[in-house]
């Protein structure tokens, strides 16, 4: 028998660190970030995998592709304007687009559940398939495994996504510069507090859907017009403040956020007051910002109008240089304060 190579060898990372991944589930957020710089990047790093972006783009045989991967284990599996399959689908084929991609191919893993129904099986792959469609993409390859009884909370969905890079441009928080402007695709929240109230069996005044869509076509369309673009990214786990940190940290600029321009329906303003969360830590499925030249800020906002997912388009901040790596937010009353990462997530299991 071949010698175990970690045999005597203490973990470097300090356990009492990651509370959460021993008490908890759902990750996003700073601890997310803690386990990628003290465990994941050590473990594999490379320039790819360096750039910390929602894909990894390559080139292979003279094609330059963007690659991603994402899990999804939301509870319940249907919520109110969609459910785990369509997740599935629309989240990696977003990060793709975010990486300035066409999206073209997508793998999908099934973990399923002992006792699963199979009606329920046959309506997310139904769902599947209706948002590959949508989206212009094919499920090429697959996998399935079953998990005993009670061990896997019915299902979750792993997909993998290859999409094609037909342009020049370097779409990465890195390529940020002083004097850009932050533009949001559309209104926020929706999808957290869709699931939330699906889960907790909440009735609101008025029944709040998630957004969940692709957002392909209005991203690629912003290239297709020659806008200089410079970053991308979609607002999932963290929401609008956790990639605006992120944002900020990886360009090393400033990012400053006028709350009255940041669109929140009032039906999902209202439900996050109840419960206590802040809009802009919810997680979307079908919203994302971008980052670009303020000269081609009014066309950018043209663009995404013309287009039913991200006909909300509205400016919301600027780009400068201090305080470098931060994130401030300009309130409704006119006060100012930085816009800081959660320890976790507000919500568990929403994607």
């Amino acid at each position: 028998m071949a010698a175990d190579p970690f045999a005597g060898a203490v973990c470097p990372i300090p356990i009492s660190r990651y509370p959460e991944v021993q008490l908890a589930h759902g990750g996003g957020g700073r601890l997310t970030d803690q386990l990628i710089e003290d465990l994941f990047i050590p473990a594999f790093g490379n320039p790819a995998l360096g750039a910390r972006h929602d894909g990894a783009r390559l080139e292979l045989g003279g094609a330059r592709l963007a690659f991603s991967t994402d899990s999804y284990v939301v509870r319940p599996l249907f919520f109110p304007g969609s459910d785990i399959g369509a997740l599935a689908v629309n989240g990696t084929v977003n990060d793709l687009a975010m990486c300035g991609a066409r999206p073209k191919y997508l793998s999908c893993g099934f973990i399923i559940e002992e006792g699963l129904p199979m009606e329920t099986l046959w309506r997310v792959v139904q769902s599947m398939r209706r948002a590959a469609d949508a989206a212009g993409v094919t499920v090429v390859t697959g996998d399935t495994k079953v998990v005993d009884r009670g061990k896997g909370d019915g299902l979750y969905v792993n997909t993998a996504g290859v999409g094609l890079v037909e342009h020049p441009h370097v779409i990465a928080p890195m390529s940020v510069r002083d004097g850009d402007v932050v533009i949001v695709s559309g209104d926020l929240g929706r999808h957290g507090m869709a699931v939330m109230a699906a889960r907790e069996g909440l009735e609101f005044e008025s029944a709040i859907e998630s957004d969940c869509a692709p957002v392909a076509a209005p991203a690629l369309a912003l290239l297709d017009e020659g806008l200089a673009v410079h970053c991308m990214r979609d607002l999932t786990r963290g929401g609008l403040a956790s990639a605006m940190v992120e944002i900020a940290t990886a360009s090393g600029l400033h990012l400053h956020l006028d709350e009255r321009a940041i669109p929140v329906r009032e039906d999902v303003r209202g439900a996050c007051e109840v419960l206590g969360f802040d809009p802009c830590y919810v997680a979307n499925e079908g919203r994302f910002v971008v980052i670009l030249p303020a000269d081609d800020a009014d066309r950018a906002l043209a663009v995404l109008r013309g287009f039913e997912v991200s006909n909300g388009a509205v400016r919301i901040g600027t780009v400068d240089t201090t305080p470098a790596g931060l994130v401030t937010l300009r309130s409704s009353i006119g006060a100012t304060r930085v816009m800081d990462m959660l320890s976790g997530e507000q919500l568990p299991r929403i994607c």
